[in-house]
């Protein structure tokens, strides 16, 4: 089991993890190269950021992109869904990518929503993109949601947070090897606090140096969990290049 305060090498892919343990505030999380984070302890899975109907969103602004996002997003969803087989969702805000983004969801993507529901528990985290209750969904729907040591939340409150876990700022990080750079998005925690990915598949990221991640994470402690082509590379932020 890999701490929050570990730090790996980059190695080569065949011997990197799918998934890195980690513990945040005392509680067990598993970052998975899928995106998501998967509580054991409760039978939680998380994931953040979704922004489904993003290309429908810039479509009605009259900036078209390819109309293929949220398909895309909800079959990763439903595949990462299916290994876990959670008791809860918890869908950690900017669900939706504006806030009628949930009216306007086609019924085949809404559909598909909804058997993923089935049969357990569904938490959508208010937003800054999506403030309002998902429309046509089931599920409840929230501010903040408290499980075991650590509280779920969009966006992270400045300074300390003990077992804070949130998104909203799409991390991500670039590290350097052989000369070579590279940039992912990634899982950053310094064992207090977890930020996540964002999961949708048109979102970008924002690194962590940016001025917005200054002072969320004690970055003595601070690791980047990379999500690379289904693998998880760990690096300490202190070993970050550039």
């Amino acid at each position: 089991m890999h701490g929050a305060n570990a730090a790996l090498t980059i190695e080569t892919p065949a011997s990197v993890p799918l998934t890195v343990d980690v513990t945040v505030n005392g509680t067990g999380v598993v970052c998975d190269s899928a995106g998501v984070a998967w509580l054991p302890g409760s039978g939680v899975l998380v994931v953040s950021d979704l922004h489904l109907e993003k290309g429908a969103a810039f479509a009605r602004r009259g900036m078209m992109l390819p109309p293929y996002d949220t398909a895309a997003t909800l079959a990763r969803l439903a595949a990462a869904i299916a290994r876990y087989n959670p008791r809860l969702v918890i869908s950690l805000g900017d669900s939706f990518h504006d806030r009628t983004g949930s009216a306007h969801l086609p019924e085949c993507y809404r559909e598909q929503l909804q058997a993923l529901q089935h049969g357990r528990q569904w938490t959508w985290i208010e937003g800054n993109h999506d403030p309002d209750r998902p429309v046509g969904l089931e599920g409840d729907f929230c501010n903040e949601l408290h499980v075991e040591t650590l509280i779920f939340r969009h966006e992270p409150k400045p300074g300390v947070t003990d077992g804070e876990v949130a998104g909203h700022l799409h991390p991500a990080a670039r590290v350097v090897r052989r000369g070579k750079g590279v940039r992912r998005p990634c899982f950053a925690s310094d064992g207090k606090r977890l930020l996540m990915p964002a999961f949708g598949s048109t979102t970008g990221g924002l690194e962590l140096r940016h001025p917005a991640m200054r002072g969320l994470f004690d970055r003595t402690q601070l690791v980047a969990h990379l999500i690379g082509k289904e693998r998880i590379y760990s690096v300490a932020f202190n070993r970050m290049n550039g």
